[in-house]
């Protein structure tokens, strides 16, 4: 992929950078030769940014265009309001306040050019920035109120904005950063398509194991999409990418959501997408929807504290309470007498105004049910283990003791019923990436609930499938990309 340097005449950006271009942003914006059938890589150090400028058209024209921009439209829109730039740099405080501490002045200016600093101690801050915003030439305002650093506002800005005394290190900053990019993706095939993997190394039980990553990692790359495994860290970063991938446990109130949200507002394939995230992670909705279009579920009851007393008439004992938004058997308690019932539902009511109640149903597995793109993708059974009656045992605190086995199974020897009742279901929130999991009592199914981002683990879902498994779901990342880059509605 060729790389631009775009500004409004060539004396703001004097330096010549092996292997990058220099265009004059008239030229970018009117030239065939920098039309949408060439791939580039877009950096737009235009003297300004404003609505309909030149700057602006560059970074508009460019995601037409299908290159990369940076900075893309939705980050100059961002930089235009400060409240939403210091909302986005919140969680910076802690690296703030020790760096800035021992300055003298109660104000403090920082140029950050591509993630650098002309001063080596301001680097981490500089990069978290660069990274956060992906604008390559920024200027960042600090002040100390009560003894406090603030970030009062901060700014995209051109070559020609750079001042004289630090124009020469702005210039090194550069030709390091684009000689480390082509370092990184020497003696690589060029990819037609970027994806990211957002992962978090440190998560104990994640929804796929290491030998399911870099088996999806092989499957893009055969099917000419390049892959990178991203954290918490990279949000920032994400503009760089075409489609993300969320391989961490997600949630609502947690980073995971804040990716996907992110990620599609700049206009990336996403799954999981934010609003099965958000459907999926509250059983209170997944209640209410199974309900109202008729899904067969164990008998379930929408608890508050003023219903506490009609679990037992409606549902016997033993019952099962459901926080709204548990997962991996957390959150979820087996009430077995009346005694128990009252403390274990005030425990849960604390975190949540409503939870659930539900009928108990013995059974030896829980069937799960893997729907991509609203098609079958596999089934498994997922036992419990020995004298246990939840797929993972834990401890009172909550760490995992022991998880029962998963058995594939081929989707054409699956029950009939467990397969239409799980395809059925998992339509109602979307068409992305589901686990839907079921129970089998006799000859009667029950849908339990409806998970985004379902295990794929090496060695037990793909049982069956084998490798085309990933192969299948990058292959739907790869149709997605293809139908957004011209414009096709799914």
């Amino acid at each position: 992929m060729d790389i631009l340097i775009v500004v409004d005449t060539p004396r703001d950006w004097p330096l010549a950078i092996p292997g990058v271009q220099r265009v004059t942003a008239r030229a970018y914006l009117t030239d065939s030769l920098y039309g949408a059938d060439r791939p580039f890589r877009v950096f737009n150090l235009c003297r300004s940014y404003r609505y309909q400028s030149l700057g602006y058209y560059v970074s508009l024209l460019a995601e037409a265009r299908g290159h990369k921009p940076l900075p893309r439209v939705g980050t100059i829109e961002d930089l235009q309001s400060q409240t939403l730039v210091r909302h986005l740099t919140g969680d910076m405080d802690a690296q703030i306040q020790p760096l800035l501490a021992p300055l003298g002045p109660d104000e403090f200016e920082l140029g950050i050019y591509f993630g650098r600093s002309v001063d080596s101690r301001f680097d981490r801050i500089s990069l978290h920035l660069f990274h956060l915003l992906q604008a390559p030439l920024l200027r960042a305002h600090f002040e100390r109120r009560h003894g406090q650093w603030h970030l009062r506002s901060i700014r995209a800005i051109s070559g020609s904005d750079v001042p004289a005394g630090h124009q020469e290190f702005a210039m090194q900053a550069a030709t390091a950063y684009f000689l480390g990019r082509r370092q990184r993706t020497r003696r690589r095939p060029v990819p037609r398509f970027d994806l990211a993997i957002l992962h978090d190394p440190s998560n104990p039980e994640p929804p796929s194991n290491i030998r399911a990553l870099q088996k999806f990692v092989k499957a893009a790359g055969e099917l000419g999409m390049s892959t990178e495994f991203i954290t918490c860290p990279d949000i920032g970063r994400l503009p760089e990418f075409d489609a993300l991938f969320i391989r961490d446990t997600t949630y609502v109130n947690h980073y995971t959501y804040r990716f996907s949200r992110r990620a599609m507002a700049e206009g990336l394939v996403v799954i999981d997408d934010p609003d099965s995230i958000l459907k999926c992670n509250n059983k209170v909705y997944l209640a209410e929807l199974l309900a109202r279009h008729h899904i067969p579920t164990p008998m379930t009851l929408l608890v508050h504290r003023g219903n506490i007393n009609r679990i037992v008439p409606l549902l016997g004992l033993p019952c099962v309470l459901k926080q709204p938004d548990s997962s991996f058997s957390r959150g979820v308690v087996k009430v077995e007498t009346e005694g128990e019932l009252l403390p274990a539902a005030n425990a849960l009511l604390a975190k949540s105004e409503l939870i659930i109640a539900q009928q108990w149903l013995p059974t030896e597995f829980d069937w799960r049910v893997g729907i991509l793109d609203q098609r079958v993708l596999f089934v498994a059974k997922y036992f419990f283990p020995r004298g246990h009656w939840q797929i993972i045992k834990r401890d009172s605190q909550q760490h995992k003791l022991s998880e029962g086995a998963t058995l594939a199974i081929p989707v054409d020897e699956a029950p009939e019923d467990v397969v239409r009742f799980a395809l059925k279901s998992a339509n109602l929130i979307g068409d992305g990436f589901y686990g839907v999991d079921i129970k089998q009592a006799g000859n009667h199914c029950h849908v339990i609930e409806i998970n985004d981002n379902p295990n794929v683990d090496a060695g037990n879902e793909d049982g069956i499938l084998k490798d085309a498994l990933y192969r299948e779901v990058m292959g739907v990342f790869l149709r997605r990309i293809e139908a957004h880059k011209l414009g096709v509605s799914r």
